[in-house]
């Protein structure tokens, strides 16, 4: 059994935190894929330790904390708040990533209409900041569907292909066969080759990642975290996990702050057929990951009931743009 306890003095001391500082140890829930603790030390700092697992994962999960180690380093040069990278390494590659806390807690129902409006708004350009950093090449910058891509086409059907591997391995439970799947995206790839510029995507920007500060008169960001899903592609991939199981193009605040930052939102049909494509790949994952995970009856049931209906429309909407 893991000390915990040992194991976070033990990496506190290779960043010269001398480790006797270590005064409260928490784990951390949400997560479902690595090992998330809180250490508070004497003087008050806090810090966030996060280690990977030795259980078998998804293809694209491979070295998971060497893409957020880049999401955080990017996340800094866009002035967006996240925490700092403090380190990342271990016994084999990124085994674990230290960073700072940021200030807040999770982003839930109890803020007025307008709280969530100006949040959204700033969200919207804390985003469009990301969106402007831009990378060496297509795809995870962890390497583990192999290196950067040239095109986002090439990345992006490597990616898709990757986690349709995965169904087939694992026998995920999917609503369409992977090879029905795998031909109906297919219509759709062209509309990949418009993107040219690989950009910083988190692709998990779900509320539960979202942290809002409340220290203050009014609610701010206090931090965008677990940017262990990052790659490098099309902006408009985040508007998924951004609107999860909804319509991007609903949520007005975070559009006009989007734009007002200088983010491009535009929704013509090859911009449709992309959203369609990124949906697909993110319920993809959901419906698949269950089961590594072993995530239990109560998650598998939801994902069938919820998720599978919602992968069913992505595909109908491709298939709908893509004979049009």
């Amino acid at each position: 059994m893991v000390d915990s306890w040992e194991r976070a003095r033990r990496i506190l001391e290779t960043v010269r935190i001398p480790p006797d500082r270590l005064a409260h140890l928490r784990p951390l829930d949400g997560g479902t894929y690595n090992t998330v603790e809180e250490l508070r030390l004497t003087d008050g700092s806090r810090y966030v330790l996060k280690v990977a697992p030795d259980t078998p994962g998804l293809r694209y999960e491979r070295q998971l904390l060497v893409s957020e180690a880049e999401f955080y380093r990017r996340a800094a040069e866009a002035d967006v708040p996240a925490p700092r990278l403090i380190a990342v390494g271990g016994d084999t590659a990124a085994r674990h990533l230290l960073m700072t806390a940021c200030p807040g807690e999770g982003w839930d129902d109890s803020l007025t209409d307008g709280q969530q409006a100006a949040l959204r708004a700033e969200l919207g350009r804390q985003v469009a900041r990301l969106h402007g950093v831009t990378g060496p090449g297509f795809g995870y910058p962890s390497g583990a569907l192999g290196p950067l891509a040239p095109d986002w086409r090439t990345a992006f059907t490597g990616m898709l292909d990757a986690v349709l591997d995965d169904a087939r391995r694992y026998g995920a439970r999917l609503p369409r066969t992977a090879d029905e799947v795998a031909r109906t995206v297919r219509t759709a790839c062209p509309a990949l080759d418009e993107v040219t510029t690989p950009s910083l995507v988190h692709f998990d920007l779900w509320r539960g990642n979202i942290l809002v500060d409340r220290s203050a008169a009014e609610p701010r960001i206090g931090g965008l975290i677990d940017g262990e899903r990052m790659f490098w592609g099309d902006p408009s991939a985040d508007f998924v996990s951004l609107a999860l199981l909804g319509d991007i193009k609903k949520d007005e605040a975070f559009l006009d702050g989007y734009r007002e930052a200088g983010g491009r939102a535009d929704f013509d049909t090859p911009a449709l057929l992309r959203l369609a494509l990124y949906r697909t790949y993110l319920y993809l994952i959901m419906l698949t990951e269950t089961i590594p995970r072993e995530a239990g009856e109560e998650q598998d049931r939801w994902v069938q009931d919820v998720v599978a209906p919602e992968l069913v429309a992505a595909l109908d909407e491709i298939e709908e743009l893509a004979g049009s």
